[in-house]
């Protein structure tokens, strides 16, 4: 038996997925109906692990828009390369297929009921006054702000990221100067690490969307949420001043939009995953939507612990293995972007 915490994208699919294999699982969620409006995009390893896990191709490809290329500008530095399989959802529609693919199986999902402690040494629950057992291994996939993370590791904070970051859908397709199916990414280098704004957005003939991201001092929670698109033009536009006529052919199609403050959640110094409780996707390692692999981390972190459970491997094991695959890419991917600086 196993209880999930958490119904988002790694919780939900690993619901469907244990339960297809016969494997019982019972799935807590604390939104009603989950919604954020935002957008992401998955590459062919999430594709592919979803597929392996049982999720329908053609499902996924019918809630998604495929992108031909990735196009990054950054003053004079210039480079697009060939998409590796990166499909475009909207984080509703991906969630829409993955809730049916689990509702599919014989898995238990409660849906509007909110965890608000865990029992450390027994992985017994509670939503609010009252208890709920958890007869076996407790799969926390409860995100970036993890109640279980909390009892578990109390030092091990989400860290604020360095950026603000500005989700925007155009209330109409838009036909714009840049090439279609192209993820595009233009902004200006900063004197640190980061960028100091990135502009990004993508177009077919059906959609259009857009993101900023702006490096900046954290927002108030007041200042994150929905609001209205007028309010953060100025700012969108200071993000990429070389593109500005097309920054504000979208923004002004732009009735509303998400903002969030970017976190990471560190692995360095975490404690080794073991029973009861075991830490998964967002709630163990969660990293900047900059980063562009939080998903699909949550995705494979699914994977992996589906892949233990219906083989009788040690589902801690191939999380601290999954922690292992995940820290060695990251300190890749930084060394790269280090030498590109150069």
């Amino acid at each position: 038996m196993v209880t999930i915490v958490g119904g988002g994208i790694a919780g939900t699919v690993l619901a469907g997925a244990l339960a297809r294999h016969g494997h019982p699982a019972t799935l807590y969620e604390r939104q009603a109906n989950p919604r954020n409006g935002q957008f992401l995009v998955l590459d062919g390893r999430a594709h592919q692990a979803l597929s392996d896990l049982g999720v329908e191709t053609e499902r996924l490809h019918a809630a998604s828009h495929p992108l031909t290329a990735l196009r990054i500008a950054y003053t004079a530095n210039e480079r697009t390369r060939p998409s590796e399989g990166h499909r475009l959802y909207f984080r509703d529609d991906l969630m829409r297929v993955l809730a049916d693919f689990a509702r599919a199986t014989s898995a238990e999902l409660y849906d509007g009921v909110s965890i608000t402690d865990v029992d450390p040494a027994t992985g017994a629950l509670r939503a609010g006054d009252t208890a709920i057992a958890a007869d076996g291994l407790v799969i926390a996939s409860d995100g970036t702000d993890s109640v279980a993370r909390a009892r578990l590791e109390p030092d091990r904070k989400a860290e604020y990221a360095g950026q603000t970051v500005v989700y925007g859908t155009t209330n109409h397709p838009l036909r714009l100067d840049s090439e279609p199916s192209v993820l595009h990414f233009q902004g200006q280098l900063g004197t640190g690490v980061l960028p100091s704004g990135t502009f990004g957005h993508f177009w077919n003939d059906d959609v259009a969307v857009w993101f900023t991201r702006i490096t900046q001092p954290e927002l108030p929670p007041e200042a994150t949420g929905t609001h209205p698109a007028a309010d953060w033009a100025e700012a969108v536009r200071s993000a990429a001043p070389a593109i500005t006529d097309l920054v504000d052919a979208m923004v002004a199609d732009t009735d509303t939009v998400r903002v969030i403050n970017a976190r990471n959640v560190p692995l360095p110094g975490a404690q080794p995953p073991r029973p009861p409780i075991i830490l998964c996707g967002d709630a163990d390692h969660a990293i900047t939507p900059a980063a562009g692999v939080g998903a699909r981390d949550a995705i494979e972190d699914a994977a992996a612990l589906a892949a233990a459970l219906t083989t009788g491997a040690d589902p801690a094991a191939a999380m601290a293995e999954r922690r292992k695959q995940i820290t060695e890419e990251r300190d890749r991917i930084a060394r790269l972007y280090e030498q590109r600086r150069r």
